[in-house]
């Protein structure tokens, strides 16, 4: 994934440096309100009846409506809560699928480099293309909705960190030659970094029971 100027496929249209663009203008009690309440009511109706229909219609949502109306309901609020994960993980499933060839040079790259359990807990194969990281990811958010919570953050978490490794790693090769490209990618390594403790640390809140 570059970070400049991209159109995504339709109906997206945000360059991906807008991702953590906060939306202003509404009281942010009302917000932090609205987001808690429509994070945890989408969570427990669905994993309640976690239907194939239903799971499949929000494992594909941004791909359908874009990731607008996610924002608009979940991007102001604290990364260890529960509409904080939400938002860093269809974040996450975004990147993916804009630019899965990328993200799989990086995958791989972080998996040589790396040398941690984080490869077997995000569950990618080996090796991991295009293909096997958009259904890697997918597979995860399915988790979201039916199987563990916490067991879906931390996968998230442990592909964020193979993710990040890559894309400091790769940076590092661009240095001299492209620095550029180089700063880009270590702009998303960052990135990547903190989600991945972001998410890490819902799992542990989760299964406290203190994730809301």
């Amino acid at each position: 994934m570059t970070d400049g100027s991209r159109d995504y496929h339709k109906p997206v249209r945000r360059p991906a440096d807008e991702f953590d663009r906060h939306f202003a203008g509404e009281d942010p009690a009302e917000v932090s309100r609205v987001a808690h309440a429509t994070a945890g009511a989408l969570l427990s109706r669905v994993r309640e009846d976690p239907s194939d229909a239903v799971v499949d219609r929000l494992v594909g949502f941004t791909a359908e409506h874009g990731i607008d109306t996610v924002a608009e309901l979940w991007s102001r609020s604290p990364a260890k809560s529960l509409p904080g994960a939400l938002w860093r993980l269809y974040l996450l499933q975004l990147m993916i699928h804009r630019d899965p060839r990328t993200a799989a040079l990086l995958y791989e790259r972080g998996r040589v480099v790396l040398r941690s359990a984080d490869e077997v807990i995000a569950g990618a194969p080996t090796p991991a293309g295009p293909e096997e990281l958009v259904a890697l990811i997918d597979t995860i958010m399915r988790g979201v909705f039916r199987g563990d919570f916490a067991v879906a953050l931390e996968r998230a978490a442990s592909f964020c960190r193979v993710q990040a490794a890559g894309a400091t790693s790769v940076a590092d090769d661009h240095d001299v030659s492209e620095p550029d490209r180089s700063s880009v990618l270590t702009a998303r390594a960052l990135r990547l970094s903190t989600y991945a403790d972001d998410l890490g640390s819902c799992a542990g809140l989760w299964r406290r029971e203190a994730l809301s």
